[in-house]
C-alpha cells in the first residue's frame, strides 16, 4: 500500500512537471507566437516605429528648410543648425513662443568675430532674412569667443537658448531685452542688462583695421545699419540660439529629441486637420 502511495506521487509529481518542461524547451518561435508575448513585441515595434518614421520626417524637415534657405551657402553648420531646431520646438511645447512669427536666429560662436556669425531664417517661408556680423563680450576673448559666463560683471557673452521679449531705447538707440532660457548658462541675461543694439565697432571697416570686430560687455551686438530692421523682425517671443565651441561644455533641456519630436509631430498634425 505504501509503495504504491509513493509510485503513484511519483506519477502526480512527474505529471505536473511535463509541462513546465516543455515550457522551457519550447523554441523561440513558439515563445513569440504566444498571443501576450507577441502583443507586448507588437506594441513595442509600432512605438519603434512611429519614433523613428517621426525623426526620419524631422531631419527631412530640417534638411528641407537648410536646403532652401541656402544656409549651407551662407556657412550654417547643419548640426548647429539642427540643435537651434530642436530648442526652437521645445520652446514652443513650453508655450514660450509667439503663435504668428517663426522666426529663428542662431548665433554660432565656433567662428571668429571676423566671419558672419549671426542667421536669422524665417522657418515658415523657409528664407534666410538676415546673415550678418555679431560681437561677442569682451571677457569672452579677442578674435574667438572661447570663455562664456552667466555672472554679473564677467563682461563675457552667454552660451544657450533665449526668447526675445520687448524694445527699449537706450544709449545705444533701440535695443532689443532678450530672456535666457537655460538656468545655468544664461539665466542672468536680463539682471546683466544683456541685450540686442547696435554698435560702431561691428562694421567690415573695424575688422579690416583691427583683424577684428571690437567686443562689448556680454551683448550680441550687431552692425548699426542693421539693427532697427532685425530688431523689429525677431522681437516679442522669437528664438535667439547661441552656439559655443566644441570644447565648451553646454548642457541644456531645450535640446531633448523626444519632447521636440512630439511637437513637430504634434504641429504638423494641426496642419494637415486645418487644411482638411
Amino acid at each position: 500500500m505504501k509503495n504504491r502511495i509513493l509510485k503513484g506521487a511519483t506519477y502526480i509529481i512527474l505529471a505536473l512537471s511535463i509541462p513546465a518542461i516543455g515550457w522551457g524547451l519550447k523554441s523561440d518561435t513558439e515563445i513569440s507566437n504566444h498571443p501576450e508575448i507577441r502583443k507586448e513585441i507588437s506594441q513595442s515595434t509600432v512605438k519603434e516605429e512611429k519614433v523613428m518614421s517621426a525623426a526620419s520626417l524631422f531631419d527631412q524637415y530640417i534638411s528641407g528648410v537648410y536646403t532652401a534657405a541656402g544656409l549651407a551657402d551662407a556657412s550654417l553648420d547643419y548640426d548647429v543648425f539642427a540643435k537651434a531646431i530642436t530648442g526652437y520646438y521645445n520652446l514652443k511645447d513650453a508655450g514660450r513662443l509667439s503663435d504668428t512669427k517663426q522666426i529663428l536666429s542662431v548665433v554660432d560662436f565656433n567662428k571668429p568675430s571676423s566671419e558672419k556669425r549671426m542667421w536669422i531664417i524665417d522657418l515658415n517661408a523657409k528664407k534666410l532674412l538676415f546673415h550678418t556680423l555679431v560681437a561677442h563680450g569682451k571677457g569672452s576673448g579677442d578674435n574667438y569667443a572661447t570663455s562664456f559666463s552667466n555672472i554679473a560683471e564677467s563682461n563675457k557673452s552667454s552660451l544657450g537658448f533665449y526668447v526675445t521679449a520687448n524694445t527699449y531705447h537706450g544709449k545705444h538707440g533701440l535695443s532689443l531685452k532678450i530672456n535666457g532660457m537655460d538656468n545655468a548658462y544664461n539665466s542672468n541675461a536680463l539682471n546683466r542688462a544683456v541685450v540686442i543694439h547696435g554698435a560702431s565697432y561691428v562694421n567690415e571697416d573695424f575688422v579690416k583695421q583691427h583683424g577684428r570686430l571690437g567686443r562689448s560687455l556680454g551683448c550680441p551686438a550687431l552692425p548699426e545699419e542693421l539693427t532697427p530692421a532685425i530688431i523689429n523682425t525677431i522681437k516679442n517671443q522669437t528664438t535667439l540660439f547661441i552656439n559655443g565651441p566644441q570644447k565648451v561644455d553646454y548642457v541644456s533641456d531645450y535640446l531633448n529629441l523626444e519632447s521636440a519630436l512630439n511637437k513637430f509631430i504634434s504641429a504638423d498634425q494641426q496642419i494637415l486637420a486645418a487644411g482638411a
